[in-house]
C-alpha cells in the first residue's frame, strides 16, 4: 500500500514505513552531499515572470490548442507547448542570475 509521503509495507504482521529517502538515486545523493557545503539558489516566481509579458489568449492557444472550446488565457502550463521560447527565456534569465536549480513550469497541472 502506498500513501502520499511514504511507502508502507506489511512485514511479518507489522507495518514497516519506508520513506522515499530510502530509495534515493545517485543524483539525489549527490545533491544532498553538495548542499552540505553550498548555498543552493532556486529559481523565482515563474507566474510573476510570465505576467510581465502581457500575453493574450492566442499565446496560450498556439497552433495546438487553436480550436479548444474553453478560454485558456492564464493556464501557464500550456506555454510549455505553445511558447517554449518564452519559457526558455525566463529560465535562462534565472540561471544567468545565479539560480542553481530550476523547477518545472507545471503549477496548474490540471485537465482542461
Amino acid at each position: 500500500e502506498i500513501c502520499d509521503c511514504c511507502w508502507l509495507k506489511q512485514k511479518r504482521g507489522r507495518r514497516e514505513v519506508r520513506t522515499v529517502m530510502d530509495f534515493e538515486d545517485k543524483t539525489t545523493k549527490e545533491l544532498r552531499a553538495y548542499i552540505q557545503d553550498h548555498i543552493i539558489i532556486l529559481d523565482g516566481a515563474m507566474g510573476s515572470q510570465i505576467q510581465t509579458y502581457n500575453l493574450q489568449e492566442e499565446d496560450f492557444r498556439g497552433e495546438f490548442f487553436k480550436d479548444h472550446h474553453k478560454p485558456l488565457k492564464g493556464n501557464n502550463d500550456l506555454l510549455n507547448i505553445t511558447r517554449p521560447d518564452l519559457i526558455e527565456e525566463i529560465y535562462t534569465a534565472y540561471l544567468e542570475a545565479g539560480a542553481n536549480i530550476i523547477e518545472t513550469n507545471t503549477f496548474n497541472g490540471m485537465w482542461f
